[in-house]
């Protein structure tokens, strides 16, 4: 079992699992253009048949233990889940200036970005104990922006959420093949996402009347308010890791 840190297990502990739960991880080694990936998998091996699925996206700081975490509480919960490697293997990042140079690579190459994301959903759809037909992408800062750009290239996904992610806009709007609902959860408080971007977001979103989206802002909550280690904002955490569990009940049961 992975050894987390107690900011990271009082997440875990937050979630109660049932009876008799076995939680099964397994580091998962891939490939995309010949670059090698580590990604991490979790889920609950005593629920028998094939489970939905979500996959995550990391923060700027590369595949660390805090999506880690957030896998172990979406098992907790039922889930199958898959957080992928967007850098590669063995890239990951301590300090502000190494990760914002990094993210700046795929801000700067949204194709190789979202294809990134692909090999790992790929990966995931591709697992037996997975029911492929229900995958929802998720992602926190970097993460966020990076399941959203995902979602636009028209994946097979029930739905798309986004924990204080950088919303990009695209001039002409490209929401056209987004599939299943949308799920924005920002923070009041954020820099990196103000009222503006929120506002420029949410009118592409408009360009598609059918598309089923809902941004969700909390007062207070700064840029990275879910983080432990970052300007954690426990009230905004324990809301929108609610409104997240609710989003997946309606997704993948109908709830």
């Amino acid at each position: 079992m992975t050894d987390f840190s107690a900011a990271h297990q009082q997440l875990i502990d937050s979630v109660a699992g049932p009876d008799g739960a076995r939680l099964d991880e397994t580091v998962v080694t891939y490939e995309h253009d010949g670059a090698p990936m580590e990604g991490y998998s979790v889920h609950d091996a005593a629920v028998a048949g094939p489970k939905p699925a979500v996959l995550i996206v990391h923060d700027w700081t590369g595949l660390r233990e805090y999506p880690k975490a957030r896998a172990q509480m979406l098992a907790k919960l039922g889930y199958f889940a898959f957080c992928a490697d967007v850098y590669g293997t063995g890239r990951r990042f301590d300090d502000h200036e190494g990760a914002a140079a990094e993210a700046g690579k795929y801000y700067g190459d949204l194709a190789l970005l979202r294809a990134r994301v692909r090999a790992a959903y790929d990966v995931l759809a591709a697992d037996p104990a997975v029911d492929a037909s229900r995958i929802v992408v998720t992602g926190y800062c970097f993460g966020g922006s990076a399941s959203l750009e995902f979602a636009r290239t028209g994946a097979p996904l029930a739905g798309t959420v986004s924990f204080h992610g950088r919303l990009v806009t695209h001039d002409p709007a490209e929401v056209d093949l987004i599939n299943g609902p949308v799920l924005v959860l920002t923070g009041g408080a954020d820099p990196v996402v103000p009222d503006e971007s929120i506002a420029a977001f949410q009118d592409e979103l408009r360009t598609r009347p059918d598309l089923d989206w809902q941004v969700t802002t909390y007062a207070g909550a700064e840029h990275g308010y879910t983080l432990p280690e970052g300007p954690y904002h426990a009230a905004a955490d324990r809301r929108s890791w609610r409104a997240f569990e609710a989003f997946l009940e309606e997704v993948f049961h109908g709830g």
